[in-house]
């Protein structure tokens, strides 16, 4: 065994000396510390056990093959990373790129079941691959899914103008998945690191938004990462302006949900502080069912404000999300010493629609084997009936 392998695995999925060894529960010893004991592993004084093989796999996601690779494999060149530098560079990267290789290992085993039962390829996929005119995708992109702008304002509050995108796209053969961790809270990546995630496929393209976002800016992440789809690019996605790709899925997007005429009329302070700014957008966005910071962001677009007033509004709301977010946090706390939300139906809402019912159908078809639904549905196995059914044996 290479031992490089080892040092290889660890580093990818995000962990340093100290952390993997107390997670792979190494005891200090009168010879070593738990420390010393996994960085002579890694340099090849210790040839590891297979229990210790196996603790590895788990704690590093890798499958347990790849610990007896002759040499570490390049990164994955597959998908293209539309975020600058900076965004690149967070403590939050080893954690994104596990993330990444999840989603990737859940898109093939469904696009195996959708291949096994003869799916035809998505037209949409790609078919705007190329394009430079705005108004061409979001006008083929409505056509498709039968999105309005009408329809989305509606709707009551922006979770359910949310739900209405996410249900309509999926009707046309996306899977949506609501995901920011690895399993645990303790894995959470912040919305800096990545906002979404498109990964193009013609049978089973993906969308990946990252729900430590605010609920508010989720639908503007779903258009821009479904741009992405038709363009058939596959990436990591932030609020990024400085890439074309990137500008480009945020006009369509915000295109969609806002429109020049609009942002063109919209009554502003005479200042540009960010808390004043904030206020005035406020109940203009609400009633559209779109965040604070979307409207900022096309204010910018037209040069109604500037970039600095649109980064410092941006970062404001950041601040006040995350502050909202910790008082949620304790309200959550203390509903949790009566009963919190059931366990299965927060999972399902997070995994969407599309892929249940596809998971679903796989294994009463006998199609997909428990371990590898759990591999899609991110469960243990011994979860998977119990999340698929409910109380009448019919995935939710």
């Amino acid at each position: 065994m290479n031992p490089e392998i080892l040092k290889w695995a660890r580093e990818t999925a995000g962990m340093t000396l100290h952390a993997a060894a107390s997670k792979l529960s190494l005891t200090d010893t009168k010879r070593a510390s738990r420390v010393d004991r996994l960085a002579a592993l890694e340099s090849g004084g210790e040839e590891p056990s297979s229990a210790m093989l196996l603790k590895m796999a788990k704690a590093y996601r890798r499958p347990l093959v790849s610990f007896y690779l002759p040499i570490p494999p390049e990164a994955d060149r597959s998908s293209h990373d539309f975020r600058t530098l900076p965004e690149r560079s967070t403590a939050d990267e080893p954690v994104v790129s596990s993330l990444l290789r999840d989603v990737k290992t859940r898109q093939a085993l469904v696009r195996a079941l959708l291949e096994e039962e003869d799916h035809k390829p998505l037209e949409f996929v790609g078919s705007a691959r190329g394009s430079k005119s705005v108004a061409a995708v979001l006008s083929s992109i409505k056509e498709w899914s039968g999105i309005s702008t009408d329809e989305f304002r509606r709707f009551s509050n922006g979770d359910d103008a949310f739900a209405y995108l996410r249900d309509r796209f999926e009707s046309i053969g996306i899977y949506v998945v609501l995901l920011s961790n690895l399993g645990t809270h303790h894995t959470d990546i912040d919305v800096k690191a990545f906002r979404g995630i498109a990964l193009s496929d013609s049978l089973a393209p993906f969308v990946v938004i990252n729900n430590q976002d605010a609920k508010s800016a989720w639908s503007f992440t779903l258009l821009h990462e479904v741009c992405h789809l038709w363009l058939g690019e596959s990436g990591i996605s932030t609020l990024s302006t400085e890439l074309a790709s990137e500008k480009f899925c945020n006009e369509v997007a915000s295109s969609f949900l806002l429109s020049n005429e609009e942002i063109a009329v919209l009554p502003l302070p005479t200042g540009e502080v960010p808390s004043e700014l904030a206020n005035a957008l406020w109940e203009f966005s609400a009633a559209r069912n779109i965040s604070t910071t979307l409207v900022a962001f096309r204010l910018f677009q037209i040069g109604r404000i500037s970039e600095a007033s649109w980064n410092g509004l941006a970062e404001y709301m950041r601040a006040e999300w995350r502050r909202q977010k910790q008082t949620e946090k304790e309200a959550r706390k203390d509903r949790n010493k009566d009963g919190g939300p059931n366990f299965y139906v927060v999972r399902r809402h997070k995994l969407g629609k599309a892929l249940v019912d596809t998971t679903y159908r796989g294994v009463m078809e006998g199609s997909l084997s428990p371990s590898k639904a759990a591999k899609i549905l991110g469960v243990a196995p011994r979860s998977v009936y119990p999340l698929l059914n409910t109380a009448n044996g019919r995935a939710a």
